[in-house]
């Protein structure tokens, strides 16, 4: 019965110490809106919950525009004419190509089709009917149909290798189009992971891409899917090839940032580390992707992917202001890792940057402190 007494006086005196070291730290929880202890996200200039945009990571008003008259007139062309003017071997036009097809794909489960109804998407199509040597479009046509695998079949059933195979036969095509463009060969990655690849054809995949763009960041993340555990590889294959890509990285490029989404790729389900998101590889890994948010170009586009994943891991690690920092710069756009893999990107993005903002107030920070 004494040694009962005594666990039961440590569990005590541990709930109290805990409770001290928290306020200690500024520790601090979510309330309800309006509670007098709330922290107000607004003060900041942020954008409400509902005026997020969850389709891009980062602004791209040439990409909305087009996209909102595409959708409005069903005609194709605009899209066609931003894909041409957009450097083939760049950020952008991947992340154009992905949008287009996304807009075609949501476009299709919304309006599936049926007897006197036309199908969602059809300007798409149109356009590979009307301009079948067109390489914007024959590699929007092939990411369509990628993203229809995973999105309307389960990996590994037959109706996701037939989509598969023919994302990956319209992907040939895209690329005998365009032979130096490395998008087609981005938009095999993720045919790769589906179909699972031998490691020597996805080698030689590789390969093709790192002859045309040897730093393209897009290619690496979708590459870096791959290698994880949860695909084809293992924690340690994708954590090598994040860090050759990061060690290789030119001066002003993101890819030293890699290490962090390999990390991210490969969270504990359940985290029983205490202090893990201070822990010496997160940090390392965060350090990485802060020098090179900093060091970027400040137009990359791929920059808002990297700081949405840096606002994540440093609310996790409790660094208020670094986090703010961050937020202060994408606020807006929600169309990234980690928030596009909850089932409400907008919602989950705003409960992190509540966390941000009132872990900040509550270590002396306001919007004066903040720099602009």
């Amino acid at each position: 019965m004494e040694i009962l007494w005594v666990l039961m006086a440590l569990v005590m005196l541990g709930f109290v110490l805990l409770q001290l070291s928290r306020r200690r730290r500024g520790a601090v929880g979510l309330v309800e809106p309006g509670h007098p202890d709330a922290a107000d996200p607004a003060n900041y200039g942020f954008a409400r919950e509902e005026e997020l945009d969850i389709r891009m990571p980062g602004p791209d008003e040439d990409l909305l525009d087009v996209l909102d008259l595409v959708q409005r007139t069903q005609d194709y062309r605009g899209a066609q004419q931003l894909l041409a003017g957009t450097e083939a071997k760049g950020e952008r036009r991947w992340q154009r190509v992905q949008a287009f097809a996304g807009a075609a794909s949501l476009e299709l489960r919304q309006r599936p089709g049926g007897v006197g109804e036309t199908p969602g998407g059809q300007w798409l199509r149109v356009w590979r009917a009307e301009a079948p040597k067109d390489a914007g479009g024959a590699a929007v046509h092939a990411e369509f149909l990628v993203q229809q695998a995973w999105r309307t079949a389960t990996p590994g059933s037959d109706d996701f290798r037939i989509i598969m195979e023919e994302a990956k036969a319209a992907c040939g095509e895209a690329a005998l189009l365009a032979p130096g463009d490395p998008v087609p060969y981005i938009i095999e990655l993720s045919v790769a992971r589906g179909l699972g690849y031998s490691r020597e054809e996805f080698e030689q995949l590789w390969l093709k891409i790192l002859d045309r763009a040897p730093n393209h960041m897009g290619a690496h993340l979708a590459a870096l899917q791959y290698w994880c555990e949860k695909w084809h590889g293992s924690r340690e294959l994708a954590y090598s090839f994040a860090e050759a890509a990061a060690a290789r990285a030119p001066r002003g490029s993101l890819l030293a940032a890699m290490p962090l989404f390999a990390v991210f790729e490969h969270l504990p389900e359940v985290n029983l580390v205490s202090g893990f998101y201070q822990s010496e590889v997160v940090t390392k890994a965060v350090h990485g992707a802060l020098h090179a948010v900093h060091s970027a170009h400040r137009d990359d586009p791929m920059q808002a992917h990297v700081r949405h994943l840096l606002v994540f891991f440093l609310v996790r690690g409790e660094r208020w202001a670094e986090a703010m920092n961050q937020l202060m710069v994408i606020d807006g756009h929600v169309g990234a890792l980690p928030w596009t893999l909850s089932s409400d990107p907008a919602a989950e993005f705003a409960v992190y940057r509540a966390l941000a903002v009132a872990g900040y107030e509550a270590n002396g920070g306001s919007p004066a402190t903040l720099p602009h």
